[in-house]
């Protein structure tokens, strides 16, 4: 059948569901109440939910005051049981996939479970409802007369007591319809190579002859492999290696401060750039607008969401609420019940809400990702727009970063240290360093405050890093690739430690 073709009747049947998401942007609340019902109703006798009497709650009221809010701790010795071979413990169906995760910091593994009802319903729904509002918005998409690079994890699964492991991606991969892996590029044997280095170089080699349409991964990483394509093939730019190339899919950290770049090697104007949201735990929001920096919260995957408002998290008075009750611009930790069994779980992200009509987010953070050791609230969102904005004054480019309080001592006021890897070492670090804390006072009104006069926090001071820092960072501690990623704020001093530590080792 003649690409064409096969490009017009692969858009027809994406468009088709485009009219079940516009039912719940139009019936927000019922789609999640009935979901919860659902899910409540299917786990009914499981083993919690006989615990929690999931047959006699009715109401969402008794749902929030019966089950508890739980942490990954709380839960591991249940999700142990099911590895071990147990089933029908927290969900009814088998579930035999769990996504080995160590999030950004910790270095405890935790085994995410992952059911086929949320491969199927969640995952994989999400993956064409992505391409859907795309090509609602681009009628004229060549999309599916190409294929689309997939830049995953890289790490192969394991069996252990007739169960699964590895990252979600390996997962996907593996359990892949027929169609989507007839659409993608490179091969699953190169997409699930555990060696990063060795595997970067057998997708360019497997890559650069076919005609890649759209491309997807962390912007950190595929930052890394296209770059390495142009120096492979001598190319100025991507186009030249695809040139129909249309759009890029991106999402796991933030597209702030790496945009410029991107828009260097993709300089044609009409490249469209689309953001997503997900986890091993789910797939949460999809951008649904060309142009945008929102986020549509996707309602009909067999996930409830719950809202912690931030400055109660963790408090005695922590309030937990439902979508119907979330406010404008304020921080939210991110609380979800899942079909994979996770009951009112938070997940460690925050958000922020930019529209209740449809819902729409911005991913703000991590609940342990921010800085508020003097009250400034500091967020990641507001490091990456401040960032963004004092490369774009200064003609520079970011690779990574980092940054720590100093703590006050003595007489002496706080500050916050930063550790940035540049593309090429800024001109004057001292003005770098000036622009950068006004565009941070700029975005964040509590910083602006404690700097008022030097009052409470000096300047913040800026550790040029040398070239290759991170990486090697990241590759000691053996996570290079896939979604993993640099923690961004902490409010500790560990990771800038063993930065500065690692300054002048080459490894």
């Amino acid at each position: 059948m003649p690409l064409p073709i096969i490009n017009s009747i692969a858009t027809w049947i994406l468009k088709k569901r485009f009219h079940q998401i516009e039912l719940f942007i139009k019936y927000p609340n019922e789609v999640q109440e009935e979901l919860l019902f659902n899910l409540l109703k299917t786990a009914e006798n499981t083993v919690l939910g006989r615990q929690y009497d999931f047959n006699s709650i009715k109401t969402y009221e008794a749902f929030s005051e019966r089950v508890p809010v739980s942490s990954y701790e709380e839960l591991e010795s249940m999700i142990e049981q099911t590895r071990c071979g147990m089933q029908n413990i927290f969900w009814p169906s088998q579930i035999k996939w769990f996504a080995k995760s160590s999030g950004t910091t910790n270095a405890k593994s935790k085994f995410i479970p992952v059911s086929s009802e949320a491969l199927e319903n969640c995952h994989y729904k999400a993956s064409k409802d992505l391409l859907s509002l795309y090509l609602n918005n681009n009628e004229d998409s060549k999309l599916f007369v190409g294929k689309s690079l997939r830049l995953g994890g890289s790490k192969e699964l394991y069996q252990d007591n007739n169960t699964f492991f590895g990252d979600l991606s390996a997962i996907l991969i593996d359990n892949m319809p027929i169609w989507a892996e007839f659409s993608s590029t490179p091969s699953n044997r190169v997409s699930l190579m555990g060696n990063w280095e060795v595997k970067l170089q057998a997708i360019i080699e497997e890559t650069i002859q076919e005609d890649v349409t759209s491309l997807a991964g962390v912007p950190s990483w595929m930052l890394v492999l296209l770059n390495k394509a142009l120096e492979v093939t001598e190319k100025n730019t991507i186009h030249e290696i695809w040139p129909n190339a249309e759009v890029y899919f991106h999402g796991g950290v933030s597209f702030d401060p790496y945009r410029d770049q991107y828009k260097k090697l993709f300089p044609k104007k009409d490249f469209n750039y689309y953001e997503i949201y997900n986890a091993s735990e789910g797939f949460f929001a999809i951008q649904d607008q060309n142009n945008s920096n929102e986020l549509l919260l996707m309602l009909d995957y067999g996930i409830f969401y719950e809202f912690i408002p931030l400055d109660t998290y963790g408090k005695p008075n922590q309030k937990i609420i439902r979508l119907a009750e979330v406010e404008l611009d304020k921080n939210y930790a991110l609380v979800i019940t899942t079909n994979s069994g996770l009951w009112r779980y938070s997940i460690g992200d925050t958000v922020r809400f930019t529209s209740l009509n449809p819902y729409r987010i911005r991913v703000t953070g991590r609940t342990k990702h921010h800085i508020n050791v003097f009250g400034e609230e500091l967020m990641v969102e507001n490091t990456d727009q401040a960032i963004a904005r004092a490369c774009e004054l200064t003609q520079n480019e970011v690779v990574d970063y980092t940054v720590a309080p100093i703590f006050m001592k003595d007489k002496e006021k706080g500050a916050h240290e930063w550790m940035i890897e540049f593309k090429y070492p800024p001109k004057d670090l001292a003005l770098f360093s000036s622009l950068l804390d006004q565009c941070i006072q700029d975005v964040n009104s509590d910083y602006e405050a404690k700097r008022y006069n030097n009052m409470t926090l000096n300047q913040l001071k800026v550790n040029v890093a040398r070239q290759g820092l991170f990486y090697d960072w990241l590759k000691e501690n053996d996570k290079l690739g896939g979604q993993h990623k640099i923690p961004r704020l902490s409010n500790e001093r560990t990771y800038l430690e063993q930065l500065k530590s690692m300054q002048i080792i080459s490894i």
